[in-house]
C-alpha cells in the first residue's frame, strides 16, 4: 500500500469518525431523529430481552441448586420428598441475604418494581432508580430462587426501567423520549420473560405509560419483537403453558356462568391485594413495634413462608406446577379451593415481608385455581349445557390477573399467548371484563397504582390529579424585584401571618392556600441556617393556573400525538 492510499484512507477515517462525534453532539443536544429512535429502541429491547432471559435462567440454575433437583417445573413434587428442615430453612437463609441486600443498596429496605416504573413514566421523565433497581433485581433472585412465593415480571421490569434510564441519561433524552425508551425496554422484558410479543407491547402501552399514542407504538413493537426472538432463540416456539386439554364453550348457553365467574375472580382479586396490603401494614407496625432490624425482616418472613411450605410445598416460587395442574383440571374441589386461600397467604407474607418479586404470576396461579374450583362446581350442576371445566381455569386465571395488574387488554391477550389457545377468547373476555370493573372500583384501579396512592402519589386519577405534584414553587414565582411582583415588606407581612410556601414545595401543596384566602399571591421563602424564612419570590394564583393548564396541554398532546 503506497503512502498517498494510506494518507487518503486515514483521512476518510478521521472524517468518519469525526462525522460520528457530531452526530453523537447533536443526538444529546437535539434528541435522535426517527430513525436513531427506532434504532435505539431495538437496541434497548435487545438488552432487556437478554437480561430477561438471563434472569429466567439464573432462577432456574440457582432454584435447581437449592433445592436439589434437575427439573425444577416438577418443584413442588421434588419438594414433598425432601427433609423437612431444609424446606424450613432455605427461606430463612434466603430472606436474610436479601436483607442484606436491600439494606446495604436502597434507602428505605424495599424492593423496587412495577409500581416504580409507573412513577418513572409519570414523574420523572421515563427515569428510575439505578442502584435500588439492580439491588431489586438481585433480591428478587435470591427470593424466588430460596422459597419466596412471587413471581419474576416486577424486578424484570424495573430492570429493564433502569437500561432505558442509562440509555435516556446518555443521549440526554427529554421526557417524552425517555418515556418512549422506557416503554420499549418493559416490552421486551415482557415479552421475552413470557414469550408473547403481542402482549408485552400492549403491557407497556397499557399499564406503564398508559396511553396509545401513535407515536410509541412502533419503537414498542420493535422493541418487543426483539425481546421476543430472543426468547424464542432459546427455547424455541413454545408456549409457557404446555397444555393438552383444549377448551370448549358451549356458546350463549354457558356466557351467564362466565359473568358470573369473572365477579367472583374480581373479589378474590380483592382480597388478594388487601391482604397484601394488610401483610404491609402490619409488617410495618410489627418492625415499629419491635425494633426490628429491617434487614431481618424478610428472614422472619422466610420463617413463616418455610414453616407454610412445610406443609404445602406448592407456594414456593412461581407455581408453574400448580398452575398447569389446575388449568389441566388434575385437582379436585378441595385442593383447589385450599391451595388459592393457602397461595394468597404466602403471597402477602412474601410481599409484606419485602422479600421481592413480583404479583402476575402468583395471581395466574390464584386465578386458574379460583376458575377450576368455580367450573367444577358448575359442570358438576349443570353437566348437560357445560363444557370443561378447564376453560373456566383458563377464564379465571385472566379474570384475577387482569383485575390485580387493572389491565384487561394486555392480560387477555397474554393469557392467549401462554397457552397458545386462541379458541377460548370468548370466555376469556367475558370472565376479565366483569372482574376488571369490579375490582376497579373497589382499589384504585390497579394493584400498582394502589401502592402509589399509598405512597401519597396520586396517579390513579390522571394527570390532572398527578401534575400539580411536578410542579415547584420556585419554578412558577415572580422573584423579589420584579416589578410585576410584590415587595419584599409586603412579602414579609403576609409571613408572619403564617402565608407563605418554600421553594421547593409543590403546586399541589401550594394551591390550597388560594382556596383558604382570597388573595392574589403567596410568598416563597428560602429556610436558612437559622431556621429563617427569607422571602425570594411570590406565586401568584394565576402563574400556578398558568403553569398547570400548559403540563396539561403538553400531557394531551403526547398521549393523543
Amino acid at each position: 500500500m503506497t503512502q498517498s492510499t494510506r494518507t487518503v484512507l486515514r483521512n476518510q477515517l478521521n472524517q468518519a469518525l469525526a462525522a460520528m462525534k457530531d452526530a453523537w453532539r447533536v443526538m444529546r443536544r437535539r434528541g435522535p431523529s426517527q430513525i436513531q429512535f427506532w434504532f435505539i429502541a431495538l437496541a434497548i429491547g435487545i438488552a432487556a430481552g437478554f437480561m430477561a432471559l438471563g434472569f429466567r435462567k439464573a432462577i432456574r440454575a440457582l432454584q435447581a441448586y437449592v433445592y436439589d433437583t434437575e427439573d425444577i417445573l416438577l418443584l413442588h413434587s421434588h419438594a414433598e420428598k425432601l427433609p423437612w428442615f431444609v424446606i424450613l430453612i432455605t427461606p430463612i437463609i434466603g430472606g436474610l441475604v436479601v436483607g442484606i441486600i436491600l439494606h446495604r443498596f436502597t434507602d428505605d429496605g424495599r424492593v423496587r418494581s412495577v409500581a416504580d416504573v409507573i412513577e418513572g413514566a409519570a414523574l420523572t421523565d421515563g427515569r428510575v432508580e439505578r442502584k435500588a433497581g439492580i439491588a431489586s433485581l438481585f433480591a428478587s433472585l435470591i427470593t424466588l430462587s430460596t422459597g419466596g412465593s412471587t413471581g419474576r415480571e416486577g424486578p424484570v421490569v424495573h430492570m429493564a426501567g433502569v437500561i432505558s434510564t442509562w440509555v435516556s441519561d446518555r443521549i440526554n433524552a427529554d421526557g417524552i423520549t425517555g418515556r418512549d425508551l422506557l416503554g420499549c425496554a418493559v416490552a421486551a422484558a415482557v415479552s421475552a420473560s413470557f414469550n408473547s410479543p403481542i402482549a408485552g407491547a400492549l403491557f407497556a402501552l397499557e399499564v406503564v405509560l398508559r396511553h396509545f399514542a401513535v407515536h410509541a407504538f412502533a419503537p414498542i413493537v420493535i422493541a418487543s419483537v426483539a425481546g421476543t426472538v430472543i426468547n424464542r432463540l432459546e427455547y424455541g416456539d413454545v408456549t409457557e403453558f404446555v397444555l393438552e386439554t383444549p377448551g370448549s364453550l358451549q356458546f350463549y348457553v354457558e356466557l351467564p356462568a362466565f359473568l358470573i365467574l369473572g365477579l367472583i375472580c374480581g373479589l378474590v382479586s380483592l382480597l388478594l391485594m388487601r391482604s397484601i396490603f394488610f401483610a404491609e401494614d402490619f409488617g410495618n407496625h410489627i418492625q415499629a413495634r419491635l425494633s426490628l432490624p429491617r434487614w431481618l425482616r424478610p428472614a422472619v418472613s422466610g420463617a413463616m413462608l418455610g414453616l407454610l411450605a412445610i406443609w404445602f410445598p406448592h407456594i414456593i416460587g412461581v407455581g408453574y406446577e400448580t398452575t398447569v395442574r389446575a388449568l389441566t383440571g388434575d385437582l379436585v374441589l378441595t385442593a383447589a379451593i385450599v391451595f388459592a386461600v393457602v397461595k394468597t397467604i404466602a403471597l402477602a407474607i412474601t410481599m409484606g415481608g419485602r422479600m421481592g418479586g413480583g404479583v402476575f404470576s402468583p395471581s395466574l396461579m390464584i386465578g386458574a385455581l379460583t376458575g377450576l374450583a368455580f367450573g367444577l362446581i358448575a359442570t358438576g350442576l349443570l353437566p348437560d349445557v357445560s363444557g370443561t371445566h378447564t376453560l373456566y381455569a383458563f377464564a379465571g386465571m385472566g379474570a384475577v390477573a387482569a383485575a390485580v395488574l387493572g389491565a384487561p387488554i394486555s392480560t387477555t391477550m397474554i393469557v392467549f399467548e401462554l397457552t397458545g389457545d386462541w379458541q377460548i377468547g370468548l370466555a376469556v373476555m367475558v370472565s376479565v371484563s366483569m372482574s376488571t370493573a369490579l375490582a376497579s372500583r373497589l382499589v384504585d384501579r390497579s394493584f400498582f397504582l394502589t401502592q402509589l396512592e399509598r405512597r401519597d402519589v396520586h396517579l390513579a386519577a390522571g394527570p390532572q390529579a398527578y401534575l400539580l405534584a411536578m410542579l415547584r414553587a420556585g419554578s412558577v414565582m415572580r422573584p423579589i424585584g420584579d416589578p410585576r411582583s410584590i415587595t419584599k415588606d409586603e412579602a414579609q407581612e403576609l409571613i408572619e401571618q403564617g402565608l407563605c410556601v418554600q421553594a421547593s414545595a409543590t403546586l399541589e401543596a401550594a394551591m390550597p392556600y388560594f382556596d383558604r384566602v382570597d388573595i392574589p399571591c403567596i410568598p416563597v421563602v428560602v429556610v436558612d441556617e437559622d431556621g429563617c424564612e427569607n422571602p425570594v419570590g411570590a406565586l401568584y394564583h394565576i402563574d400556578a393556573l398558568k403553569a398547570y393548564n400548559r403540563a396539561l396541554a403538553a400531557t394531551a398532546a403526547e398521549e393523543h400525538s
